[in-house]
């Protein structure tokens, strides 16, 4: 009996001492291994790895924001708010951070709250691509659309292998009635990215905008191939195409 009650001790001391032995960085390594480039794969446990993280280093600011990225892939975007504060509040001269919490603004609605972390985030970091493109998309929520083609024109100085930032700023031309510069933005999308559904889908719209059967109707035969049958459907409901 003593000698199973010292192996219990020793498993117990063990594991123990292997929980203890994670350090602030183990738990980093952990929540970034769970980033795909874009997002957390499992957000839950990254909130969990990070949130081990801060009891470790209540100041650790790069864990609040990381965390806020994982509560906004589950949605609970008040939440994120709330880390990015706190990030903020340790390092407010981390243009990221101001970034981060924009969007999430944007996704709130809270339009102009969006615009002024964006605009913060520039005067911290004047050559990031994605904060322009950001601040360019909320510019088209609020009907801004040359100012946000003024954000995309930045951006794309910034990072021209980027499809997102040609399609938007085609949007941006097509609000603006403006079809052939918005159909030229949506060429470089496709080339970008040949299975750009929404970029096929948009350029057929403004080619039958301009009555370019020929050339719409294809596009919005490739769109439903990759997915979006809704322009097909109505350029055939009106015998625009067939």
């Amino acid at each position: 009996m003593r000698k199973i009650l010292l192996s219990i001790f020793l498993i117990l001391i063990f594991l123990c001492s292997t929980a203890m032995g994670e350090t602030t960085a183990d738990w980093h390594d952990k929540a970034h291994a769970l980033w795909d480039g874009e997002k957390y794969t499992d957000p839950k446990k990254a909130i969990e790895y990070l949130s081990n993280a801060i009891k470790l280093l209540p100041d650790d600011a790069k864990a609040y924001s990381d965390r806020g990225n994982a509560y906004n892939k589950l949605g609970q975007h008040q939440r994120a708010i709330k880390d990015y504060n706190k990030a903020i509040l340790l390092k407010p001269n981390f243009a990221v951070f101001y970034c981060n919490r924009g969007i999430t603004y944007g996704k709130l609605g809270q339009h102009q709250r969006a615009i002024e972390d964006f605009n913060k985030a520039i005067s911290l970091k004047q050559n990031d691509a994605d904060i322009y493109y950001n601040r360019g998309i909320i510019y088209g929520k609020l009907g801004q659309h040359q100012r946000a083609i003024e954000d995309f024109d930045k951006a794309i100085s910034l990072k021209q292998d980027y499809a997102d930032l040609y399609y938007n700023r085609g949007i941006a031309y097509d609000n603006l009635s403006q079809y052939q510069p918005a159909i030229e933005d949506y060429n470089k999308a496709i080339r970008l990215k040949t299975d750009y559904t929404d970029a096929y889908n948009n350029r057929g719209i403004a080619y039958l905008s301009q009555g370019n059967n020929e050339l719409g109707c294809p596009d919005a035969q490739k769109a439903c191939e990759l997915g979006n049958c809704k322009l097909l459907e109505f350029a055939k409901g009106k015998g625009d195409c067939h």
